[in-house]
C-alpha cells in the first residue's frame, strides 16, 4: 500500500478561462478566476491511496481481490485474463472543504467547484501516469463502483475495507449512502488489458457531463448486463 501526497499542481489562470468557457465573459470574470486560484491553490493537497492486489476465486459474477468479494459481471469479465490489480482512492484534499463560500454567490460558487473538479483530476492524472511507469504497464482502464448498475455504489464499502481505515490516511470517509466525503474523491480498481475500457462505453445515458467515452453497442454486445448500464 502506498500514500502519494506529494503531488505536483499547475493551474494557470487564462488554461481555467478556456476550460470553463469563460473567455469572453469580461475583465471581472477574470479577476474572479484569479481571486479562486489565490484562494485555492495554497490549499491544495490532493493525496492517492492503491495498492497492488491479487485475484482469488473466480466466479460468474463474483471475483475475489486480496480476500474480498466484489459482485460484477462485468468486472469479472474485465479481469478474466488478469491476476493482478490495482485498488485506489483519489482526493482532492480535505484541506479544500474547510473554505467557506456563500451560497447566494452562485458564480463564486460554480468556480470553486470547478477548480476542485480540476484538482481532482490532476491528481487522477498524475496517478495514472505515475502506475503505468512504476509497473511497467502498457495499457491499462479501471472502473468504479457506481458507474454502473452492475457494480453499484454499495461496493465501494469492499473496496474501502482492502485499505482498512482510509480516512486516517488520505482523510476520505464512507457517508451511510456509499458516497465519499470529500465529495471531490473517486475510486475504483486499475486493471492490465488490451482493450480500452471506460464504463461509459456501457452507458446509453444520452446526456452526461462526466462521460469519458461514447457508448459502444459492440462492446456492450459482450458484457452481461448492459441493457441496465447507468451512470
Amino acid at each position: 500500500m502506498e500514500i502519494l501526497n506529494n503531488i505536483p499542481l499547475q493551474i494557470e489562470h487564462e488554461e481555467v478561462l478556456q476550460s470553463l468557457k469563460l473567455g469572453k465573459k469580461g475583465p471581472s470574470m477574470g479577476e474572479m478566476v484569479r481571486d479562486a486560484l489565490d484562494t485555492l491553490m495554497p490549499l491544495a493537497k490532493p493525496k492517492v491511496l492503491y495498492k497492488e492486489s491479487y485475484i482469488g476465486k473466480r466466479g460468474d459474477s463474483t471475483v475475489e481481490i486480496d480476500g474480498v468479494e466484489f459482485k460484477s459481471g462485468i468486472l469479472v469479465k474485465n479481469l478474466e485474463n488478469t491476476e493482478r490489480v490495482f485498488p485506489y482512492v483519489v482526493t482532492a484534499g480535505r484541506e479544500l472543504e474547510g473554505i467557506e463560500v456563500s451560497k447566494t454567490d452562485m458564480m463564486k460558487v460554480f468556480l470553486y467547484d470547478a477548480l476542485k473538479e480540476l484538482i481532482l483530476e490532476r491528481a487522477f492524472c498524475f496517478f495514472e501516469d505515475y502506475l503505468k511507469s512504476k509497473f511497467a504497464l502498457d495499457l491499462i482502464s479501471h472502473m468504479n463502483p457506481g458507474s454502473l448498475t452492475d457494480w453499484p455504489v454499495s461496493q465501494q464499502k469492499r473496496l474501502f475495507q482492502l485499505f482498512g481505515d482510509v480516512e486516517p490516511l488520505i482523510g476520505v470517509r464512507l457517508t451511510p449512502s456509499y458516497l465519499m466525503d470529500p465529495i471531490k474523491s473517486v475510486s475504483g480498481i486499475y486493471f492490465p488489458t488490451e482493450v480500452s475500457f471506460q464504463s461509459c462505453m456501457l452507458c446509453k445515458r444520452p446526456s452526461c457531463p462526466k462521460r469519458r467515452a461514447p457508448y459502444d453497442p459492440e462492446m456492450a454486445k459482450q458484457y452481461k448486463g448492459e441493457e441496465q448500464g447507468l451512470h
